[in-house]
This record gives C-alpha cells, sequence and structure tokens, in this order.
C-alpha cells in the first residue's frame, strides 16, 4: 500500500506523468528505516527534509510537522500490516503540477511507499564487499549535491557500470578529484586512530547515518575524528574502509583494486549504533 496526499491506496496506483518528481526530478526523498514499527532517526530525517525544502524553494505546509508526517508514515505501515516487522519507507514530497521548469506553484504534496525488510536491527557484513572508482561522470559540490532529490542519474549510471565491473559499489568523484561517496551511502576512511570521512562542503549527501557515527566516534577518546577530504591516493594506504546509510548501518569495504581492507572499527561503531538505537 501507498499513502499518496493522506489516501491510502494500492501500490500499483499510477502518478500523473505531469508530476514534477516524474517530469524534472523537482521532489525530495527520504529513506527511513522502520524497527517494529519504530521509526529510527525520525528526527534527524525530519529536519533534514524540512531543509531541504528550503532550499529547493518548496511551501512548507503548516500541517507538515513532525507529528503530522510520522503519524502517515504510521498509517501506511499499519495499512500494508507490518507494524510488527521492519520496513524501509521512502518519503517523497514533490512540488504540485504546473509550469514547465519554472513552476506555476511552490504548494507540495507527498506520497509515502513501505517495503518489508529482513534485519530488525544491524548486523555485521562479512564477506567480499569490492568497490572502484567510478570516473565516467564527476560530481559538482555545492549546496544542491548535498540533498537527497530525485535527480539521481550519475548513482544510476554508477550501479550499472559497478554491475558491468562484477563490483558491489562505486566511489563517486567531485569535479576536484575528491573522493566524496559511494553510490549508496556516505564514506569513513580508518587510518591508524584516525577516523576520516568527507566534509559535506565537497559535495558529498548530508546522510542522516553518516551523522550518527560522527556522534558516536567524537565520544570515542582513542579515536580522532577529521572531516577533510580524502584523495584516491589515501585509499591505498587506509587499514579500513566503509559505506554507511540508514538502512545497511555499515558496510566494510573489503577490497579497492588490489588492497584489502580490516572491518575491526566498522564493528565496533556498529555495536555501539545499535546500543544507541536501544536507549533512544
Amino acid at each position: 500500500m501507498i499513502n499518496f496526499n493522506e489516501n491510502i491506496l494500492e501500490d500499483n496506483a499510477l502518478l500523473s506523468v505531469q508530476n514534477r518528481g516524474f517530469a524534472y526530478g523537482d521532489a525530495l526523498f527520504e529513506t527511513i528505516k522502520i524497527s517494529y514499527g519504530k521509526l529510527l532517526f525520525w528526527e534527524d530525517h525530519y529536519f533534514r527534509l524540512m531543509a531541504s525544502m528550503r532550499i529547493m524553494r518548496m511551501e512548507i505546509p503548516m500541517n507538515f510537522t513532525m507529528e503530522y508526517l510520522e503519524k502517515q508514515i504510521q498509517n501506511t505501515i499499519n495499512a500494508s500490516q507490518l507494524s510488527n516487522a521492519s520496513s524501509r519507507v521512502k518519503l517523497t514530497v514533490f512540488r504540485n503540477e504546473g509550469g514547465l521548469y519554472l513552476p506555476e506553484t511552490n504548494n507540495v504534496g507527498f506520497v509515502i511507499s513501505v517495503k518489508l525488510i529482513e534485519n530488525d536491527f544491524y548486523i555485521t557484513k562479512e564477506g567480499a564487499y569490492k568497490v572502484d572508482l567510478f570516473k565516467d561522470y564527476y560530481l559538482s559540490p555545492s549546496l544542491l549535491s548535498t540533498l537527497k532529490t530525485n535527480n539521481k542519474s550519475l548513482n544510476v549510471i554508477g550501479s550499472i557500470y559497478a554491475k558491468e565491473n562484477n563490483l558491489n559499489n562505486c566511489l563517486v568523484l567531485n569535479t576536484n578529484k575528491q573522493v566524496i561517496e559511494a553510490l549508496n551511502g556516505n564514506i569513513f576512511l580508518v587510518k591508524g586512530k584516525t577516523i576520516k570521512t568527507p566534509p559535506i562542503s565537497s559535495g558529498c549527501l548530508k546522510g542522516v547515518m553518516r551523522k550518527q557515527l560522527i556522534d558516536i566516534i567524537k565520544t570515542m577518546a582513542e579515536y580522532e575524528l577529521e572531516e577533510e577530504p580524502i584523495s584516491p591516493f589515501e585509499l591505498q594506504k587506509a587499514d579500513e574502509l566503509f559505506i554507511t546509510n540508514v538502512i545497511v548501518g555499515i558496510q566494510p569495504i573489503s577490497n579497492y583494486r588490489k588492497k584489502q581492507f580490516v572491518n575491526e572499527v566498522s564493528k565496533t561503531l556498529l555495536q555501539k549504533l545499535n546500543v544507541k538505537i536501544r536507549l533512544s
């Protein structure tokens, strides 16, 4: 089932071809993990969405409170009979129909979809996970590149490239040839007692899971956190690399080209992340 502007519909319901999210990519989305009906990190998702809508000059409805949207998500979960399971929710907000590049209105609508997932909490990912650089196209760092919009052409083409080359993922470069993220999440690099992740100014996604891990790392006296640009040359020298997003949590990288990595820090962070969720 889906929730289209408060109306619960079958998940095969059709959007108009004039929908601006479809026609121009004029939409934002949040992907949220639900554990037994509980929205994980909902406050961070909500405030990122509100900030993104302001940047996109979308009119934020008066009723778009945190409580209202949470209720709409819960209604969708209940209608899909997933209130006692774990699921992946996608909340998409789009500018209403009308106009060409210049919209006729800045008012918005929304659609919520939900899909069952297996893991209730985050688990350690073992086994091979191979990545390489995606160099066909580069991301231009700006405030827009940090948003989760429907314009994800680079990620789509990069994912096809990864499949064609028997890779599990690719790392994205910005126009300054800096490593900024993976195709489906933020990137962290461990070298000795330093944990490094690219700054938002480099163009990476302002990830919700990225924020959780930064907060956790700052409490660990044995490690130093750096939000600094990462060059491709640093990847070969790293002890550990991992990718983060709210669905998988932490995905360790086992291989970058001929370099192999351990996953000790990612295991420790994953344990702390699950403890944080249980206590919240």
